[in-house]
């Protein structure tokens, strides 16, 4: 039976090309997602045996979509890509629930054999981000990264307000009131000590909530 794949990334190009690749490799895509919302909403939908996200996606980023599956689907494997080879991005994938991790510019070279090892029950990362293994990266401290400051719904509220989002817009997208959209920037700003939408973009690109 082939493995069921489903591929996150906010660029068409890239998802076409993954989906070649993946399919030259005897595997079927079943379907694809352009931000980590749909990700994860496509999981609970389609049951994949396998993730391929990107780690920087609009909505919801590949880091905070991990999350969310993880609480629904242990079983799932989830392979990240990125174009950062910065060891920080390789642990909070795994912090997350990643099997894998892979550069955007090695991808073509080695996504067949990343989705073997991963199936296999295997972690694959690529040779090009690090020399340590997994187990050396978790035991680094996390600190500072991915927003740890903030709860996952105030890290979604705060990636949309940095994305230029509206109150009016944040709530369609979260399904939750303007009120309750506007109590939560509060908050954050509250917790953060700051006092403008440019203090808390600039939260975000520095903690890679957004821009990862």
């Amino acid at each position: 039976m082939k493995t069921r794949v489903l591929v996150a990334d906010d660029h068409s190009v890239v998802l076409e090309g993954l989906r070649n690749i993946i399919e030259a490799a005897g595997c079927e895509t079943v379907g694809t997602a352009e931000d980590g919302r749909e990700l994860v909403r496509l999981v609970t939908e389609l049951k994949p045996d396998l993730v391929v996200l990107d780690i920087s996606m609009p909505v919801l980023n590949g880091v905070e979509a991990a999350r969310q599956i993880r609480m629904f689907d242990s079983a799932v494997k989830l392979l990240f890509l990125s174009m950062h080879s910065d060891p920080v991005y390789v642990r909070e994938a795994f912090r997350a629930g990643a099997n894998g991790y892979l550069l955007k510019r090695t991808a073509v070279s080695e996504l067949r054999n990343a989705i073997t090892a991963i199936m296999e029950g295997r972690v694959y990362v690529s040779p090009q981000v690090t020399n340590k293994n997994v187990d050396e990266l978790l035991a680094a401290p996390a600190a500072g990264s991915f927003g740890s400051d903030l709860t996952a719904r105030q890290r979604q509220v705060l990636q949309l307000v940095a994305e230029g989002k509206t109150a009016k817009e944040i709530a369609a997208t979260l399904n939750i009131s303007t009120k309750t959209v506007e109590f939560h920037k509060t908050s954050i700003m509250d917790a953060l000590g700051m006092r403008t939408i440019a203090q808390l973009t600039r939260y975000a690109l520095d903690h890679k909530i957004v821009g990862v």
